[in-house]
């Protein structure tokens, strides 16, 4: 009688244990960083670029032009997908398609190979990147580590790579602001050693982590010293250099 009194108490303090869990994981993965009004804005279709859903993937093609040329992106850790609207937007505007990869949960984790979608989506593509901010970045290395031969160039935004690229020919551009209180600095600088050869690291001065995209102040963030559209208008610059550069080089 005893034992099975003892039992019941033991599935019972279980199941409670269980729910706390699961309670506690649903409110861990429903807390994350909203899209800000000019993210929402930057989804309106114009005469210069179209914007487009499809399913887990968010389009923008420069409107009326015949482009071969992507740049697929992955969100930072429980950021909103289309947070980062108006990077890609301002991207889109120079000539270049991009694509959104939404994430479940806006984890990246849970869709490292969401790139795949993309190019699938648009066979049109010849010559692909792929970037991502933070936790994106370096699921977006994971990527490139296991695919080398679909890319042309890697962007990392506040983030550094998990698995060692140091194989492959792919190029890498590492973009992170110099007030960046997010990023792990050790990390960062341990993972010079996974880089492949060809890579440039660029320090955005008076940038922090959050700017890369709009969803607001990040917890623990350093405050920047330049606004968000500056420090995205630098990041397509530095990424339209790598990308021009690259292209000229393939001849693709």
């Amino acid at each position: 009688m005893e034992k099975k009194k003892s039992l019941k108490t033991f599935f019972k303090i279980m199941g409670i244990i269980l729910v706390a869990i699961v309670i506690g994981l649903l409110t861990y993965l429903g807390d994350y960083y909203h899209a800000d009004t000019v993210a929402h804005e930057a989804l309106i279709s114009d005469n210069l670029v179209t914007v487009e859903e499809q399913g887990n993937l968010t389009i923008f093609s420069p409107a009326d032009k015949e482009i071969d040329q992507g740049f697929v992106f992955y969100p930072g850790g429980k950021v909103e997908a289309i947070a980062y609207a108006p990077l890609m937007r301002s991207l889109a505007q120079e000539g270049f398609t991009t694509v959104i990869v939404g994430m479940p949960f806006n984890l990246a984790v849970f869709n490292a190979d969401g790139a795949n979608e993309a190019m699938e989506a648009l066979p049109e593509i010849t010559t692909w990147f792929i970037g991502g901010h933070s936790l994106g970045g370096a699921m977006a290395s994971d990527y490139v580590a296991g695919n080398p031969e679909k890319l042309a160039g890697l962007v990392l935004m506040g983030a550094y790579p998990n698995t060692t690229l140091a194989q492959t020919d792919i190029t890498v551009l590492s973009l992170y602001g110099s007030e960046d209180g997010v990023l792990n600095r050790e990390a960062f600088e341990q993972a010079k050693e996974k880089m492949p050869t060809d890579v440039s690291y660029q320090e955005i001065t008076g940038g922090n982590h959050g700017n890369f995209g709009n969803y607001g102040e990040q917890e623990g963030d350093g405050i920047a010293l330049i606004s968000a559209p500056e420090q995205q208008a630098i990041t397509v610059e530095k990424i339209k250099d790598i990308m021009g550069g690259k292209i000229d080089e393939t001849g693709k």
